[in-house]
């Protein structure tokens, strides 16, 4: 099982089900979920999505963050977080969609410290309440998938 970006935000991710034993009381077969679903703030989230939007496009290769894709990541995250039901506008008005997203996958792949110190940088930067790091995760997951459903 892959893992799954829900519309919410949400991901159902697959889990270890143990084992019924095979010593003539089962089948080996799976006793319980074999999936779960997390949320941004859960433990394990943020890894989630960083290993769900690498399988997006597993060819895409090593993500590199850019002064300027640093810039546009920092300006499209404070914009959905100003108005959460306009991604599309907020991508739509980046210069650089693709070097925004390469260095919002930079941020997730640092894990939730990268993720905090990013939602400082981005109210120091553009004004605003600092986000928590749950919440710039949720934008972040929001706004990847909007650029990644763009044709190129």
């Amino acid at each position: 099982m892959d893992i799954i970006r829900n519309e919410d935000g949400s991901l159902t991710i697959p889990v270890e089900a143990p084992e019924e034993p095979i010593d003539g009381t089962g089948d080996g077969a799976p006793v319980g979920p074999t999936s779960m679903t997390i949320r941004p703030g859960e433990g394990g989230y943020i890894e989630a999505l960083a290993e769900w939007d690498a399988t997006q496009n597993p060819d895409r290769g090593e993500t590199v963050s850019t002064p300027g894709g640093r810039d546009e990541a920092m300006a499209v995250v404070h914009a959905v977080a100003e108005d959460p039901k306009h991604v599309t506008e907020a991508v739509d008005a980046l210069d650089d969609p693709a070097a925004g997203a390469d260095a919002l996958r930079h941020v997730l792949v640092g894990g939730t410290p990268s993720v905090k110190a990013f939602a400082h940088e981005v109210a120091e930067a553009e004004g605003g309440d600092e986000l928590a790091p749950h919440q710039a995760t949720k934008i972040i997951g929001q706004v990847l998938a909007e650029i990644d459903g763009r044709p190129l």
